[in-house]
């Protein structure tokens, strides 16, 4: 309400602008990012919950190696590794020991969290990562730029942004036009068939887990030196749960998991820019809360009419 009492006007600029979709796609890039890599692990049979530790891993060691190195490439590569790092280690507990995946997958986010928090501390005491740290930089694509509407939008992103762009299509192509793809879904389906057939399962298994893992480190360094340039503790705050979600919202396909990521990265931006909207006089605490309501929200309304691989989450054992 104003102060003479009337009900206070809002200014839908300030709310929906070509920043908006902007911070929209930034915020879903990690998110799409790690979800093409769940798509990947489990699509060949595997439940990866430990994205969120990969993407953690990816952002610190993106900063330690871009900052030592004085090079965000090199970052990046190693965000990459320490992904697939993690991810073997997964893998190793999952489908070498048949052990739960979900409690593997939250014991490698806790080992994360913790690994991350002491190196930090160790390496960088309280001055934190250094701010004149190496990072990604924005690519300008001529032509587009200068198209009125989406020109501003999509014609200048951090490099990372295009190569999740360029990866959804190549991953849907991949997975469901390649005999190598077509396999890697075989053994997320029927493992007994496809072994019967001469395909080794868990090296396909395997494989599913790393791209898994490559995808999440890259979702980390993006966070760490795409966006922030910078590392802080626990920084992907959720997002590898978000993109978990946003797999299994999108029905375990790569262009689904990108338009929920999309879904949920547009959420994030709305809630960014609600907290300017003084007139609404919302919460700042309720705004923030918007994209993990939204991720409950989602998965209530839609996950029991998604289909997934019918061989997901469970172990298998090739002498039985």
């Amino acid at each position: 309400m104003d102060p003479e009492g009337g009900r206070a006007s809002v200014n839908w600029s300030d709310v929906i602008n070509a920043q908006l979709w902007i911070t929209a796609l930034s915020s879903a890039t990690p998110l799409a990012l790690a979800a093409l890599g769940g798509t990947f692990s489990e699509r060949t049979g595997v439940v990866n919950i430990a994205m969120e530790g990969m993407m953690l891993t990816g952002a610190f060691i993106a900063v330690l190696v871009s900052a030592t190195l004085h090079s965000a490439a090199l970052g990046l590569l190693a965000a990459i590794l320490s992904g697939m790092a993690m991810a073997v280690l997964f893998a190793w507990g999952t489908i070498r020991f048949k052990a739960d995946q979900v409690v593997v997958g939250m014991a490698i986010n806790v080992l994360a969290a913790g690994l991350t928090g002491y190196l930090l501390n160790a390496i960088y005491g309280f001055t934190g990562t250094p701010p004149d740290t190496p990072r990604l930089p924005n690519v300008t694509i001529p032509g587009l730029a200068s198209i009125p509407g989406i020109g501003p939008v999509l014609g200048h992103q951090n490099v990372l942004v295009y190569v999740m762009l360029l990866l959804v299509p190549v991953s849907h192509y991949f997975l469901f036009r390649t005999p190598l793809g077509l396999r890697m879904r075989a053994v997320g389906e029927h493992p007994q068939a496809a072994d019967t057939a001469g395909i080794d399962v868990n090296r396909l298994r395997f494989l599913g887990v790393l791209i898994s893992g490559a995808l999440s480190g890259m979702a980390g360094a993006y966070i760490s030196i795409g966006i922030l340039n910078a590392f802080n503790v626990n920084m992907t705050n959720g997002r590898g749960y978000i993109a978990l979600a946003a797999m299994i919202f999108g029905n375990w396909k790569p262009v689904g998991a990108f338009l929920a990521a999309a879904l949920f990265g547009l959420a994030n931006a709305l809630a960014f820019n609600l907290q300017g909207v003084e007139a609404w006089h919302i919460s700042k605490d309720f705004v923030l809360m918007i994209p993990y309501a939204l991720t409950i929200l989602a998965l209530a309304g839609i996950v029991r009419r998604t289909t997934p691989p019918a061989a997901d989450g469970i172990p298998y054992d090739p002498h039985h």
